[in-house]
């Protein structure tokens, strides 16, 4: 990728929002350069869309929390995210290596809300879980920063 794409990357991942005029002027590009490549970088999938980062507290789920999931059945198929993905609470999957196969954002209301998804989840993936309660959240959806250095395509 080259330089001036990462910064274009970084910019977005750290304002979705910003316009083609503010990025114009932050890498020193031109508006119709700076929009011919923001639609490559979609069009390649290095950006793949934009949202919204909502206060969770503010919308009625306050509670945050991780759950590890592994198979009561080790021969089982591993199909735990297929089973799971009616359930809107889970905010993303995750496959892992460890005695765990996976492991669950969850967001809910209330510690009865978390007790009832838990039994959800083990029954809809018959799954044993473990839970970690988020206390808080120093910091979330930090935009990466892109260095420089070469890739696998640039390698070869």
């Amino acid at each position: 990728m080259e330089e001036i794409d990462r910064r274009i990357v970084t910019l977005l991942a750290s304002d979705g929002r910003m316009s083609f005029t503010d990025l114009a002027r932050e890498t020193g590009l031109s508006v119709s350069a700076v929009h011919q490549r923001v639609r490559r970088l979609e069009k390649r999938g290095v950006v793949r869309g934009y949202a919204a980062l909502l206060n969770y507290d503010e919308i009625g789920l306050p509670l945050t929390a991780f759950v590890s999931i592994k198979p009561i059945d080790p021969a089982a198929a591993d199909d735990a995210p297929d089973r799971l993905a009616h359930l809107s609470a889970i905010e993303a999957c995750h496959s892992v290596a460890g005695d765990e196969s996976y492991i669950l954002k969850v967001r809910v209301a209330s510690p009865s809300a978390l007790e009832e998804l838990l039994s959800q989840i083990r029954v809809a993936a018959n799954v044993s879980t473990r839970t970690t309660v988020v206390l808080s959240t120093p910091y979330e959806h930090r935009p990466p920063e892109l260095l420089a250095a070469e890739t696998s395509v640039e390698k070869e």
